[in-house]
Order: structure tokens, then C-alpha cells, then sequence
């Protein structure tokens, strides 16, 4: 049976969930979810996703998340690639460790009351599992969360925004108040949570997030239906509009990258194509996209002619740890595309 078409569009948030192949564990130990965060940290960075609320339990994580672009499939294969890549190799097993296909829920966020409530079910998560204290006093403590940051207990990652979270409870994103005012609520709520206190409407909502395909209104269920029955067509939808696109990430990005790239070298296309594989000028360019973007090692091999993909491999081996005087001085020289 094929698989449904995914949604996706500028300026679209969704709540993303995936388990563990079997539901077994995706982290062994804290140096695990440490890299698991660095790496979703990258893939922010690369793709220009913007995350507001993240989880991490010990066999499936929960993300809130936004696409100012439309490649939620682009950097989510990225994502779990690159993270199944680092825990076999830490491990040193094979195979998979995602349970299929993610999961990828889309929110509303213009009325409703949706966003709010997905970012207060993934923050809520330990609670349910009985992973904090009496009266959920611990939750502050749960390293594991976005909620740390958010109330001022730990640093806020560079790659998280609480901004939207805040101001969908009416709260600025302002000072020591804010955050004791958003801690004083997440608490009360786990208290609910822990009494079994929701209310129907809550109740809803957390069943929507747990088996719907979408969270919102209606209109909002109806505007997704004709998005996907254009896709499955075939046609260019529309966008719905959000904030304003950090800048292209996609293949058109990477192509952007590489020119930049080939000026900073003083190479033409024609002449860096006609290199060696091993010649360095060449192995720093496929480094320099492939460090700067998700586009997959296929493109690369193509844009640059280097023959077999295994030597876009050797090429970010190469320059990633620039033991060379040489490697070392492209490495720098290209790394002055973005100043």
C-alpha cells in the first residue's frame, strides 16, 4: 500500500513523535540524548527549522516544530540518519533504530489553542511516565526537555525558541518573571496531570495528539485535504503564510553554497568538476556543502562529477578533522562564505 502523501508547506508546525525499532531504547546512556541534541541542533541549523518544545523519553522523542521552508521529509531523513549513523558507530551495532516512518502531526496556531497545548503535552511527558516527583516538583530537574530552558533552570539552546510558547499563554519572552510565571502554570498542570484532573476538552486534544493525523479547527482539517489532494495531483499549492523564511535550504540552497564556494576558491565549475577526487580543492567543496545543508550525498556526487558517492564520504572525513596545513587553510578560507 503506498504511503499517504506528507504534508508539508511554508510556515507549517508539527508535532513530530518517533519510537524506537520494537520500541526498544534510542539512548543508552546521557551521552547519547547529549548527541541526540547536538544533532538536532545541526539539523535546525542546516534546514532552518525552528524548534519549539522537544522531549526526550527513553525509547521515542517529541519535537514541536516548525518549516519556514517546506522540507520537513529533507531534514527529518537527515535527522535520523545521521543520529542512527552516530549510535550504531558509538555502539558499534548496524541496522535500524527508528521504528519506520515518523510521525508528523501538522498544528494550527492561528486560534484554538493547539500549539499551546502540543507544547504542553510534550513537556508533560515525564510526568505520565512517572519520571518526576510528588506534585511534578521534579519536572523542573528532567534534563531531557525543552522545559529547563524555558523556566530559566538551565541555558537556553541557541536552536530552541520559546518565544511562540510564551506568547501563546499570553506571557512576553521577557525576564526572570516570564519564566517563573510559565514554570508556576506547567506545574499546576502537571498537578492535573498526576490527579487525573484534565478537563474534557484537554482530554480531546491529548487524544487527537496520541492518534489523529492533524490538530486544529475544522477549516484547518479542510485547508489540509485540498493541499493534499493537489499534491497527489500533482499541482503547486500555495503556502500558508508564517513568519518570514530564513533563506533557502534545499537543493536551490546548496547550489548557492557551491558557487559561493567555487568564488571563494577561484575555481569555475567546469575546471572543479575536471579535479581529481582526492585533489583537496574538491574534497573541500563537497565538505563544505554537505557540512552547510541536507541535501544528500547523490546531489553532491553529481553536481561535482566525483564518481562514486563513497568519495563524498572520504571527502568529509578528510576535511572534518583538517590535520593538513592545506585542509586546514580551505577549511578556513570557505567558512568566510558566511561572514
Amino acid at each position: 500500500m503506498p504511503r499517504s502523501v506528507r504534508i508539508e508547506y511554508e510556515g507549517a508546525i508539527y508535532h513530530v513523535l518517533c519510537r524506537g525499532d520494537r520500541r526498544e531504547a534510542i539512548f543508552h546512556d546521557d551521552a547519547d540524548r547529549e548527541l541526540f541534541l547536538w544533532t538536532l541542533g545541526a539539523m535546525c541549523q542546516r534546514s532552518g527549522m525552528r524548534l519549539h518544545s522537544y522531549v526526550l523519553m527513553s525509547n521515542h522523542y517529541h519535537l514541536l516544530l516548525e518549516t519556514p521552508q517546506p522540507n520537513l521529509s529533507a531534514g527529518m531523513k537527515w535527522f535520523q540518519g545521521t543520529y542512527t549513523q552516530r549510535f550504531n558507530a558509538r555502539h558499534r551495532q548496524s541496522g535500524h533504530l527508528f521504528q519506520g516512518r515518523y510521525q508528523a502531526i501538522p498544528v494550527e496556531t492561528q486560534s484554538g489553542g493547539y500549539f499551546a497545548a502540543v507544547s504542553e503535552y510534550i513537556h508533560l511527558n515525564p510526568v505520565r511516565a512517572g519520571l518526576v516527583g510528588p506534585q511534578g516538583a521534579g519536572l523542573s530537574a528532567y534534563r531531557w526537555s525543552s522545559f529547563p530552558g524555558f523556566c530559566g533552570s538551565a541555558a537556553l539552546p541557541a536552536w530552541l525558541e520559546r518565544g511562540l510558547v510564551f506568547g501563546s499563554l499570553d506571557l512576553p519572552d521577557e525576564g526572570a518573571g516570564s519564566r517563573r510565571r510559565y514554570r508556576a502554570w506547567m506545574l499546576a498542570r502537571a498537578r492535573d496531570v498526576l490527579e487525573v484532573n484534565a478537563t474534557a476538552e484537554q482530554a480531546e486534544v491529548w487524544r487527537k495528539l496520541r492518534r489523529g493525523w492533524y490538530l486544529g479547527s475544522e477549516s484547518f482539517r479542510d485547508r489540509l485535504m485540498d493541499w493534499a489532494a493537489g499534491a497527489a495531483q500533482g499541482r503547486k499549492r500555495s503556502s500558508y503564510a508564517g513568519r518570514e523564511p530564513l533563506g533557502r535550504y534545499d537543493e536551490k540552497g546548496a547550489e548557492e553554497l557551491l558557487q559561493g564556494g567555487l568564488e571563494r576558491l577561484g575555481l569555475g565549475r567546469r575546471e572543479a568538476t575536471a579535479l581529481k577526487q582526492a585533489d583537496p580543492r574538491k574534497q573541500a567543496l563537497a565538505w563544505w556543502v554537505k557540512s552547510q545543508s541536507i541535501v544528500g550525498d547523490e546531489w553532491i556526487t553529481k553536481e561535482l562529477e566525483m564518481g562514486h558517492r563513497s568519495n563524498v564520504s572520504r571527502a568529509i572525513t578528510a576535511f572534518r578533522t583538517a590535520r593538513s596545513a592545506d585542509h586546514r587553510r580551505l577549511r578556513k578560507l570557505l567558512h568566510t562564505c558566511t561572514d
